[in-house]
């Protein structure tokens, strides 16, 4: 498995992981799945801001995603990001997750970044918590019902992982430029 940077070519890609999710799941509160194009503009969004937008491939197929994003669009925001990370129904299991991720969250140290947050859909989703946790994300709080799919209220659940120290002391980097 190799990990690199999202490009153009793998919005048919991206488009068929994230849909999948979108229809089944309750990881994102989207209910129609994005074409291509979408899901290249939000590629080219999230590395317009210089973050990470990485994908795991193997023998040629994408077989996840995982991205960081501005976590809000105010300055006073810009030392946080929201990471993102969805893998191919049949590679679930498999690592693949881990994979992706764990070099986002290196990116987002390298950058200067302090805060990465997860916003986590369906307090009964064990693997995301559980993938997160692993990564030294902690428990940061319940949303309770803030979405309504598949015929039920959803919570969300929030974790977070401190980076470079976190609030301890003065961030030495400029952060996000979201303006």
């Amino acid at each position: 498995m190799i990990i690199r940077a999202a490009t153009a070519d793998d919005a048919d890609a991206l488009a068929a992981i994230y849909g999948h999710h979108v229809l089944t799941g309750f990881g994102t509160f989207e209910t129609v799945p994005p074409d291509a194009g979408w899901m290249d503009g939000r590629r080219r969004e999230v590395q317009g801001f210089g973050l990470p937008f990485l994908v795991a491939e193997e023998a040629g197929r994408v077989l996840g995603y995982a991205y960081a994003g501005p976590f809000r669009p105010r300055p006073g925001y810009r030392f946080t990001v929201e990471d993102s990370v969805y893998v191919a129904p049949d590679a679930i299991g498999k690592g693949v997750g881990r994979a992706v991720l764990t070099p986002v969250l290196a990116a987002c140290e390298a950058l200067g970044l302090r805060q990465v947050v997860a916003v986590i859909g369906d307090s009964q989703n064990a693997a995301s918590i559980g993938l997160h946790r692993s990564l030294g994300f902690e428990h940061a709080g319940v949303g309770k019902s803030f979405g309504f799919k598949h015929g039920r209220w959803v919570d969300i659940v929030w974790m977070q992982k401190a980076l470079n120290g976190g609030d301890a002391r003065l961030p030495d980097a400029p952060g996000v430029n979201v303006a």
